[in-house]
This record gives C-alpha cells, structure tokens and sequence, in this order.
C-alpha cells in the first residue's frame, strides 16, 4: 500500500508534471462512484527520457511475419507480489486484471456463477452478457462437470490457493495498440476459488505456460502468433512494463540459453554457476539441476535455491555488505535477511551490495543489480531484505519475477532458448505505444465455434468513442500539484525524491518526468 502524505497548511512545496510528445495516450480521470463519467480527460504526451539504453526502432523490429499483442504490464512485487496485465472477454468485452504467470497453463477468470469467490478488482465474468460466448461441451478428453455437460479444470499451486470451475470459449482481446486482432479462446470461468487466489486484488491467472489450455499454445495453433512471447517487468520503485505476445527481433546484445521443453513442464534454463562480487560460489554445477532444473515463473515473487546453494549466497552477499547492520525483517513470523544504512536511492544500491551473475552452460552470463535479489524493507526507511529463500527440501532452483525486474525475458520457444536483455522495462511499453484501452467487438460479430470463426478487425479505442476525442484538440503542458506540510523545507527535504516517486507512480508516468519547482 502506497504511503499516506497528510495534507496540512503551510504550503512549501510545488510538483510539476512536464508532459512532451505526439499525444498518443489519453489519461481519464474518473469520479468515485462506479459508472459515472469522467470528470476530467487529459492527453498524456510522454516523453522518451535519456536514461533509456534502446539503440534500436522497436517499431521497426517488432514487426514480422506474424503480427502480436503488445499489452501494458501493471503493480509490482512489493506492494502486490504480481504483475498483471488487462484481458477483454466477450462481446461486448468484459475488463479483467490477470497475473501474468509461466507456471499455469489456464487462463481463468470469476465467473458470475461462481460459488465461492472473493471480491477482486473488476466484476465476475457473466456469460449471459457476451453474444459470443459457448460452454465447452463435455467430451472424452476433459473432465466433465456431474452432469456431463461442460467441462471442467482444476488448479491447485504450492502456496495451498487452488481454482476450479469451467471451461468456456469466446471472444479474447488484446488492447487496441495490438497488431493480434481479437481471437477465439478457450478460459476457465472460475466457480470455487481458495487461498490467495480468494484474497488477491487482481481477477484471475492469464496462464503463459506450456499446455493445451495455454492462451499461448491456443494463439500458436491458430496461426495468428510466431511461438514466442517476452516479458518485462519495472524496477524496484516503478512497477510495471510490458508484455509481447508473439516474436519480435532481439537487441544484438541480447543473452540466451537453452530452453529443453523435455526437461520439464516448466521454462527451464540451463544455469550452471552464480558468481557473488566476481567470485564463484563454491558450489557443484549439478546443485541447480535438481528435479525440474532452474525454472523462471513469472508468477512466483521472489527467488528459492535448493538448500545448499542458497547458504552459499547468503553467506556471500552478507559478507559483502558488511558495513551495513543487519536488522530483523518486517514480518516477525519469518526470519528474513535484512540491512540498513544504504539509503533510499536504488540507482546507488550498487555502491552497498555486490554485483551478483548468473553464467549458463554455453559460458553467457546474465548480471543481476540489487534490485534483481532485494526488497525494500516496508517498516524501516532506507533497508532492504534479501529476496532469495532456501527451497526447503524441493531441488527445484525457483526464479521468480525479482530476479527479472528491469530485464526484457524472451521466451523463444520455437527454437528451443529463453534470451535475457537489461533495459528499463517501465520505458519500454511507453516506445512501443502500448495501450491498455479495450477494444471493442464489431457488433457483427456471431456466436461461432473457433473451428470456422474468422479474426476479428480491431476498432477504435472506447475513450475517443464515448467522448469524441481527437488529440490533436487537446494540449496540456504541464499539470501542477499543490502539497502543504506543517514542517520546515529542511525536514521535508529528504523526503521529495520519494515523494516525487509516487507522484509519478500514481500517474503512471516516469519519476523523471516530476519536477520539484
């Protein structure tokens, strides 16, 4: 949860936002109550900030013999522990908040139905409402619901959550910044879900592993997409990013591994050693090709190595950082690893903690910062905890999403490799002009089965439909934001940068882009 700033009398300190570019994005401020118009529109020009390591036009480079749905990552891992991207289903389309996750092959969502459901971000699915909607009839190859009708899935994950329900098919759509025009796919329309899945604020699981009932597998057999996607998840303090459905060319400095899809079930890599400041650990390469090998699961947050392997690192990484003092965790009732004293910077957290790489078998080496295996400590300013835990008895090496944070991961699975490229991820989805507006299902369009259904044409963003935008009408320059505080500039003063950060986090914007005046 974000920090609260109380608002009082004394006015000392003034933001301002500078917005540049071709006005490409719509921002809507809405009121409170659901349903309401908005109250204020407001085109946001972003600009293309000189931090950014790109040296090539993606726009160039993404195109290819297939097209692909480009699709705006949102939250982080601190706040939330997940990434989430937006999905439409229907006609007309039903919004809904997924966890990117390349550990589950379904994807699924609440359905109206449902029996056992919490209270998540956006309404339960409703049949009824979509024109395109078909159950999935109960055949040989499914489990079917008691009465032989429908079929039905069931999801059980390690941290004991599970989902069930059943399997429906309709119109899937992308965001209309997508070259993929709207498809037929089947989900799962969740009846009981437990667990984690109950509490969390997203909807539900958009499932990017390898399988039948994969959105990516499903895509691949129609032929719409090239047998690849790439994630990229925003750093420590910006949260975020971008996703691609489909190929798209990789920077020329780009690292690689083998992907074996026989290993396992999962999207295995073939590490081999972890170097901790340029040294080796002294470890067995064997150690991190336990059972499933090293897999990287976008929907777990933080990092397990099996047991040997993570004392190792940890005896490391605090050797290292020994002119720092090591303070509890948190959270009492777990004994995490945490330091104090490096300061709130991120981009001087190098300074503190040690470099830390990854080399596979081929001798490619992928780098890690410290934000790739730390997190802020929530209770005492300017600490971090270690995000890398033992795997208890499982020798299972486990890569979670901090491990990726600020790193374009493309999951080539055509030719068999996963390709690793450090880049700012909260810039990318802005130079590829993702957006997350819905596009909405032609009215045309009939309730047909995937077999002999055609590919939808994508239309026309519903913010510039409702309200009859037109960018170039609209042209804001700079929005002001007015905070007062009953302290002195001096006391405050330490507190700007971060104050200005989730400024920017809350717009959606970069931090750069707010100033103090």
């Amino acid at each position: 949860m974000a920090r609260a700033w109380t608002l009082f009398t004394l006015i000392l300190w003034v933001a301002e936002l500078v917005l540049w570019g071709d006005g490409s994005d719509v921002l809507l401020l809405q009121t409170a109550e659901k349903g309401s118009p908005p109250a204020m529109i407001l085109p946001l020009h972003l600009s293309a900030p000189n931090s950014s390591n790109f040296n090539f036009n993606h726009h160039r480079q993404l195109r290819g013999s297939h097209p692909n749905a480009r699709m705006r990552l949102h939250d982080d891992l601190l706040r939330n522990g997940y990434y989430t991207t937006r999905l439409w289903i229907g006609t007309p389309p039903q919004r809904f908040a997924l966890i990117v996750d390349t550990g589950s092959t379904v994807t699924y969502v609440p359905c109206s139905t449902c029996q056992h459901c919490g209270t998540h971000q956006d309404p339960s699915f409703q049949p009824d409402l979509s024109k395109t909607y078909h159950p999935v009839k109960c055949t040989s190859r499914c489990n079917c619901d008691n009465k032989k009708n429908q079929c039905t899935y069931e999801r059980r994950y390690a941290e004991m959550s599970s989902s069930s329900g059943v399997l429906g098919e309709d119109v899937v759509s992308f965001g209309n910044q997508s070259d993929l025009a709207p498809q037929r796919a089947v989900f799962g329309c969740e009846n009981v879900e437990t667990g984690d899945l109950y509490s969390q604020h997203a909807d539900g699981i958009m499932g990017l592993g390898r399988g039948e009932l994969s959105i990516m597998d499903q895509l691949v057999e129609k032929k719409v997409v090239s047998d690849s996607f790439s994630l990229c998840y925003g750093g420590m303090d910006v949260g975020g990013g971008a996703m691609v459905l489909g190929g798209m060319s990789s920077p020329a400095d780009m690292v690689f591994t083998h992907s074996d899809r026989h290993r396992s079930p999962y999207y295995n890599i073939n590490l081999k050693e972890i170097h901790v400041a340029g040294k080796r650990l002294p470890l067995n390469t064997k150690v991190f090709n336990g059972k499933h090998g090293t897999v990287l699961d976008s929907g777990t947050t933080y990092a397990y190595l099996p047991q040997f392997a993570f004392l190792a690192f940890k005896h490391a990484i605090m050797k290292e950082a020994k002119s720092l003092k090591r303070i509890p965790g948190p959270d009492p009732n777990y004994n995490d690893i945490c330091f104090s004293g490096a300061g709130i910077d991120v981009s001087q957290l190098s300074n503190k903690f040690p470099a830390v790489d990854m080399v596979f078998d081929n001798g490619h080496k992928l780098s890690l910062s410290p934000e790739n295996y730390l997190f802020r400590h929530s209770k005492v300013r300017g600490a971090y905890c270690l995000g890398v835990f033992p795997n208890e008895n499982d020798l299972t090496t486990l890569l979670g999403g901090i491990i990726v944070r600020n790193t374009l991961v493309m999951y080539d699975r055509e030719h068999s490799k996963i390709g690793f490229w450090k880049t700012n991820c909260s810039e990318l989805w802005q130079r590829l002009h993702i957006s997350d507006a819905p596009p909405p299902v032609p009215p045309n369009v009939k309730g047909t089965n995937s077999s002999n259904s055609t590919s939808l044409e994508p239309s026309v963003a519903p913010s510039a439909t409702l309200y009859n935008l037109h960018q170039d009408e609209l042209q804001i320059a700079q929005i002001t934001i007015v905070i007062s505080f009953n302290i002195s500039y001096l006391d405050m003063k330490p507190f700007i940068t971060e104050l200005a950060g989730l400024i920017a986090h809350e717009l959606d914007v970069n931090a750069s882009q707010v100033r103090k005046l």
